[in-house]
């Protein structure tokens, strides 16, 4: 018995063994060539998807989205390897991540991939929905010795520029225009930082706008950036243009480089015809007027200094709690109104009302704030003399020509003569319901 039982738990475990090494298996892996980087530092990503059998269709991802940073992708390339024994054949998508934001808890996501595969044994593809690893990468801050406005990452720089107009001949009036290229390598045009044009005394300075372009071949990016500025000269005399330096940091070489473009003297002579100089600038100024801000072309739209969703968020937010106190405030004032104007129609009420008349007004006033009093009361008799009666003062009870200023009672004795009356009237209530609940 126990000889079969052995047998029957070595088949189990063995169908098992079999079934692991026999069935179908997928593995993904994702490969960064840097833990810490520098904002603009490119990151190579390679994102290795692979089976035990092989794959019916393309895996590609195409372009992917990575929060606060740019991605550029690169051709899948086809591979095999052996992972604990068994045979896997698959592709690697490679991605340059680009980093514009410093962050040290900086995330390449987790990716959902979906594939077509045939299982052990068949032909036909099935689909399969893997899931890649996500990856922490420290994202550093621009150094403090450099200026976040020049800062750049690139393996190399090339810088080049051109001037439209004779400088050798300048009057006042006349312009010249000045194109600057850089063409950086392993960058995008994103993160080539625009020029900052030094301003010239006595010249006017016109940028136009940026002319931006991304090159990428099976395996590289580069990136182009084309800014161009005109010179308006506005007095004669001797003007200098300031040399203009451009830094990169190569990031595998670890180093700084720079290139500068030699400052340009120019002799500006008279000019006659001081009219041109007017026209050339209302022209130029007209001209500027329809570009957009540099700032516009490669910062996102703020809105107080907020992105423009949160702007909106915010403001819905706002609107909603705006809404539900105005609705909040509306029934709040309503039942204000209500009560009020109930209280107004209280006996309390007319019975403050007469207490200040009887310090404040005339006779007269007192003794009509009285009988409105009385009313609410609903005594059998509604005058003064049942209401001494009944309620008042034992040393008054017995006198029959009674007045309000003879009584010379206090604020007191009136409410204890009011809770007097009060009480006897629900008394007279509440036999009257008895009343009519015996004799319907």
């Amino acid at each position: 018995m126990n000889s079969q039982r052995l047998k029957y738990v070595l088949s189990i475990g063995m169908f098992l063994i079999c079934s692991q090494l026999f069935s179908q298996q997928f593995h993904t892996e994702v490969k960064i060539n840097k833990s810490s980087v520098y904002v603009g530092e490119p990151i190579e990503v390679t994102i290795g998807v692979f089976t035990t059998t092989w794959f019916t269709r393309g895996v590609d991802l195409g372009n992917i989205s990575v929060p606060g940073a740019f991605s550029v992708y690169f051709r899948p390339v086809s591979q095999s390897k052996t992972i604990n024994g068994k045979q896997f054949s698959g592709v690697e998508l490679t991605y340059n991540v680009f980093p514009y934001e410093a962050d040290p808890d900086f995330v390449f996501p987790s990716l959902d991939i979906q594939v077509e595969s045939p299982p052990e044994g068949d032909y036909k593809g099935k689909t399969h929905l893997l899931r890649s690893q996500e990856r922490k990468i420290e994202v550093k801050p621009v150094p403090a010795e450099f200026d976040r406005d020049e800062w750049l990452v690139a393996n190399s720089l090339n810088v080049r520029e051109s001037w439209s107009g004779n400088k050798v001949e300048v009057k006042v009036g006349d312009v010249l225009e000045r194109r600057i290229s850089r063409n950086a390598g392993g960058t995008v045009s994103e993160l080539i930082p625009p020029i900052i044009w030094d301003s010239i005394p006595e010249v006017s300075i016109y940028p136009s706008r940026s002319q931006v372009d991304n090159n990428k071949t099976k395996s590289a990016i580069s990136a182009s950036r084309s800014e161009s500025v005109r010179y308006l000269f506005e007095k004669e005399g001797k003007v200098v243009i300031p040399e203009k330096v451009f830094t990169w940091y190569n990031p595998y070489q670890k180093k700084l480089y720079k290139r500068t473009l030699d400052a340009v003297e120019v002799d500006v002579v008279p000019n006659p015809d001081l009219g041109v100089l007017l026209s050339v600038k209302d022209s130029l100024q007209a001209q500027a007027a329809t570009l957009e801000p540099e700032e516009a072309e490669d910062k996102p739209l703020l809105i107080f200094g907020l992105p423009v969703g949160r702007f909106v968020l915010l403001v819905a937010i706002f609107l909603i709690v705006i809404y539900f106190l105005i609705r909040a405030g509306w029934r709040f004032w309503n039942q204000f109104i209500e009560r009020r104007n109930k209280y107004r129609l209280s006996e309390e009420y007319f019975f403050k009302q007469f207490q200040h008349s009887l310090k404040s007004g005339t006779g007269l006033e007192a003794q009509k704030a009285f009988y409105r009093w009385v009313d609410e009361l609903h005594l059998i008799e509604p005058s003064l003399s049942y209401f001494v009666q009944n309620y008042g003062k034992p040393a008054d009870q017995e006198t029959h020509s009674i007045d309000l200023k003879g009584l010379n009672w206090s604020s007191q004795d009136w409410e204890k003569a009011r809770l007097k009356a009060i009480k006897s009237e629900e008394i007279t209530l509440s036999v009257d319901k008895k009343m009519a609940w015996i004799n319907p």
